[in-house]
């Protein structure tokens, strides 16, 4: 049986600020990776998209950032590996109480933004954050950039990986996402992002901006919930690969 998890980034509004269309969403996908506070979310977010999450039997996971809320935790921040683990296990600790309280596990762990980013570029931040969740929980997944120091660092520290692709970025060559700052970051051609997405799945192969095709491992496919497209985008997406055979659910979690 071929299978996939689908996910997104949700409970990412805060007090009046609203993001997304989170309980739409989730009556599609099959992870939801739920932010802890520090980019976006709040305690009342968090509460309310974990309970819908249990609602529609989705797994849930913590969704960190560097502490920048008004950037939207899309701004690059130097920090020691130290403040890292601690930055990681706070976020982590909030989230866990919020899906513990309402019967539900913490299944992975996936930084957001810059923090994503930088750990999918430089090992020593992958293994901080790797090393956090590994502290908490081992058995806590964590779900990375396909092919990124990501996956080397939670190998390492013993984690389980979800590797992870995206239906609405761009590729550079070295496996990395193209910068929101450059043109053609963010596809919005979604027959093209499907057809990349089955591609991927079937071949293992993406094509970069350079239009070099380059490998792909496929655990999970991302659709970003702040894209106001997002709940069109994640329909289509499931009816294609459900066309294609391709049954959704979440990754399974290890037993502790």
């Amino acid at each position: 049986m071929n299978t996939v998890d689908l996910n997104s980034d949700l409970g990412e509004s805060y007090g009046s600020f609203k993001v997304g269309c989170d309980e739409e969403i989730l009556k599609y996908v099959s992870s939801a990776n739920i932010a802890c506070g520090w980019h976006g979310g709040d305690p009342v977010v968090m509460e309310k998209t974990v309970k819908t999450a249990k609602t529609n039997d989705i797994a849930v996971g913590a969704h960190p950032s560097y502490p920048d809320l008004m950037g939207f935790g899309r701004r690059k921040m130097v920090l020691s590996a130290e403040e890292l683990k601690a930055y990681t296990k706070y976020q982590l600790g909030a989230f866990w109480v919020f899906a513990e309280s309402n019967g539900m596990e913490v299944a992975h762990i996936k930084p957001h933004g810059a923090m994503y980013n930088d750990a999918g570029a430089d090992y020593n931040i992958a293994r901080a954050i790797a090393e956090a969740a590994f502290e908490v929980n081992p058995s806590i997944a964590f779900m990375a950039l396909a092919g990124s120091q990501m996956v080397r660092a939670a190998n390492d520290v013993g984690l389980r990986v979800i590797s992870e692709v995206f239906a609405d970025r761009a590729y550079e060559e070295d496996g990395s996402l193209v910068a929101r700052s450059k043109p053609g970051a963010i596809i919005h051609d979604e027959e093209l992002c499907i057809q990349r997405i089955i591609k991927m799945l079937k071949d293992g192969k993406v094509a970069a901006v350079s239009g070099k095709e380059i490998d792909v491992t496929v655990d999970s496919i991302c659709v970003h919930g702040d894209n106001p497209q997002a709940l069109l985008f994640v329909q289509k997406i499931r009816e294609n690969l459900k066309n294609e055979g391709f049954v959704i659910q979440p990754c399974k979690r290890q037993k502790t």
